[in-house]
């Protein structure tokens, strides 16, 4: 299980650093301004578009020990993400964590995505995850747990929050993700079965597109997302 470990540690050199999820542009709002407020915004990007990713890399994870044709999955995933901004910032972090994977989990299946100009970030995900000896279950917490912890290291960095807190914060939160990630794994189990990445689940959220468009017209940023 210690690949899976690296592939969760934010130490991995895989550009979510300098991607805040939505949070720079609420806490330039003054939306996002305390630890209570960070958790009621992960706790509803959870429930609203944490299935979508969890979907993604859930199913990435089984279409990966075969050779699969990846440009379907991945328009499928782009077609899941209304935001220009939001496709551009999944595609930076997906070429980032992938020139790292390639590497680390030299596999057939990640052999594929390079061939692809762009791929999303949770296809890499759950394509790595499968090459770390993760179920389709492991690989969508994985994507949750990139979900909510980039997201809560960027307020930490933004508003000076207590980290401890922050931390104790993304426990509860990822304690109510565990049904979102097993309910995402068995949609993704099923969309693959069927061939058909359009059972892929479909909900969002209007804010996280909202967010990152008006994250990408702001004149001067520290995230690149």
């Amino acid at each position: 299980m210690l690949p899976l470990f690296l592939l969760a540690d934010s130490r991995l050199p895989s550009g979510g650093h300098g991607h805040s999820g939505g949070v720079e542009a609420l806490v330039d709002r003054r939306l996002v301004r305390s630890v209570d407020d960070l958790a009621l915004f992960l706790a509803g990007r959870v429930r609203t578009g944490g299935r979508v990713v969890a979907a993604a890399a859930a199913a990435a994870c089984t279409l990966a020990s075969g050779t699969p044709d990846w440009a379907p999955w991945d328009a499928a995933v782009s077609a899941r993400i209304p935001s220009a901004a939001l496709r551009t910032a999944s595609r930076a972090q997906g070429a980032a964590l992938l020139r790292t994977v390639a590497l680390a989990f030299p596999t057939p299946a990640v052999a594929a995505l390079r061939a692809l100009p762009r791929v999303h970030h949770p296809l890499v995900l759950g394509a790595a995850a499968a090459a770390a000896g993760a179920d389709p279950g492991q690989a969508a917490a994985l994507a949750l747990h990139h979900l909510v912890g980039g997201a809560a290291t960027a307020a930490v960095r933004l508003l000076g929050l207590d980290p401890l807190r922050v931390t104790a914060v993304t426990v509860g939160v990822a304690r109510a993700a565990d049904p979102v990630a097993a309910d995402a794994a068995a949609l993704a189990t099923a969309a693959v079965a069927a061939g058909d990445p359009v059972l892929l689940p479909t909900e969002g959220s209007p804010l996280t597109d909202v967010l990152a468009e008006l994250h990408r017209a702001s004149e001067a940023t520290l995230f690149a997302s």
